[in-house]
């Protein structure tokens, strides 16, 4: 064996056995992961959408982030951090004082933040890993299984309450 085969096993090695301990070091130092949020426009107007989350033990503000949102656009906002916290969303109509706000809680097992924008409604989707809760303007939560989601991995909320009207 020559000087560079011993050189490539020896890194190999030590990049395994780092490998094994990535989730002891982000355990240790509260690297939780992110959380990935995207945002969709179903409505025929543009609007203005604000996003800003705080930690839940601290009140440090741990997202803010504004966006000029155009009809049927679709925008993957910078992620979240997998952290205990609080996500406002508010909806702005152009030219109006008119807004609409939701608030969702993250936890470490959020996995995905869903933001539907619709002229007379603003809907937040938080996506866990065995279920979705729907924040909306009608009930405020609706909590769907996720055996409730369609083949993109949606949910039917006009369904649900057409049902119970």
């Amino acid at each position: 064996m020559n000087r560079r085969s011993v050189l490539q096993s020896a890194g190999a090695l030590g990049m395994a056995g780092l490998a094994g301990c990535l989730e002891g070091v982000q355990e240790h130092f509260g690297l939780q992961g992110i959380v990935p949020l995207e945002i969709y426009s179903e409505a025929e107007d543009a609007y203005n959408l604000q996003l800003q989350a705080r930690e839940d033990e601290t009140g440090r503000e741990t997202y803010d982030e504004s966006y000029a949102v155009t009809p049927e656009e679709s925008i993957v906002a910078p992620n979240l951090e997998r952290t205990n916290q609080n996500l406002q969303v508010v909806k702005y109509e152009r030219d109006t004082d008119n807004s609409i706000a939701r608030a969702v809680s993250i936890t470490d097992e959020t996995e995905l933040i869903v933001v539907y924008i619709r002229d007379d409604d603003l809907v937040v989707e938080v996506r866990q890993s065995d279920d979705v809760e729907v924040y909306d303007g009608d009930d405020g939560e609706i909590e769907a299984n996720a055996t409730d989601l369609d083949e993109n991995g949606e949910t039917d909320t006009e369904d649900e309450h057409s049902e119970s009207d």
